[in-house]
Order: C-alpha cells, then sequence, then structure tokens
C-alpha cells in the first residue's frame, strides 16, 4: 500500500516540537536518529552532530508524522514554504523507481533514488512547481 505522509523539517528544534507533537497525539514516538548517526566524511560540529536527522511519530494505522532539522551542509537555509515535504511511501522498488521518475521530470533532484545505509531506497526532489517530495520503498513493508 502506497502511504503519504507529511514531513516537517526545523531549523534545530526539530525534537522538541516532536516531543510536543507527541504530547498532543500520542502514540510511540521512534528512537530518534541524530546527524552523528549518519555515515559521513564531513565533519560536524557538536552543535551539528546532536540535530535531528529523522524521527516519527505515527498518529494512526496510515499517517505518520515524520521530521527532522535541517542540515547545514545538504539543506538550503530553512524558510517557511521550503520546510514542508510530501514523503511517499511505496510496496515495491519499481514504483518508487517510477513515481521518482515522473513526479520528477522537469523538476530538481537533490538525492537521487538509490539504496541508503538503513536499507531503503530514497531520494529527493523538488517538483516542476516548487513542490518537495521524498520517495522511499522500504524493503520490510
Amino acid at each position: 500500500m502506497t502511504t503519504i505522509n507529511p514531513y516537517l523539517h526545523f531549523d534545530g528544534n526539530c525534537e522538541q516540537a516532536f516531543s510536543f507533537y507527541h504530547s498532543v497525539f500520542g502514540g510511540t514516538l521512534s528512537k530518534i536518529t541524530r546527524f552523528n548517526d549518519f555515515p559521513s566524511d564531513i565533519p560536524l560540529t557538536a552543535e551539528e552532530g546532536k540535530r535531528v536527522l529523522h524521527v516519527l511519530l505515527p498518529i494512526n494505522p496510515t499517517t505518520t508524522l515524520i521530521g527532522s532539522d535541517q542540515s547545514l551542509h545538504f539543506d538550503p537555509e530553512l524558510k517557511v514554504g521550503n520546510n514542508v515535504s510530501i514523503a511517499v511511501n511505496v510496496p515495491s522498488e519499481e514504483e518508487a523507481q517510477r513515481l521518482f521518475s515522473e513526479l520528477s521530470d522537469k523538476g530538481t533532484i537533490t538525492t537521487p533514488l538509490e539504496k541508503t545505509f538503513w536499507g531503503a531506497w530514497f531520494g529527493m526532489f523538488t517538483d516542476q512547481f516548487g513542490i518537495h517530495w521524498m520517495i522511499s520503498h522500504d524493503n520490510k513493508q
């Protein structure tokens, strides 16, 4: 089943925001992954390493609030308008490739669709209308 979820971007206060959302919605907040956990050759300051790379808060069986802090190296400066992405999780690698290819046509690819260190296929782009998308296929589905 394909799911579409909001992916929220923050400027260093993602953990605080998700603690608040957790207090409102309840549920089980996922383990917070930090930029220090990301395998990279780019040196991070102590502040950068503590930023949130990924966190999940299931709201109901089909909707999950997803979030991260903006990376100071990989992402553009956070502005209202680029702080929300549409995250699409699909049941197959083929569907991930199809959606990525079709939706990114005439857009700007920021992360090519490829196998990641966490085991999923993942890619990001901004479509021709300025909408930010994240396409993923987790083999564990």
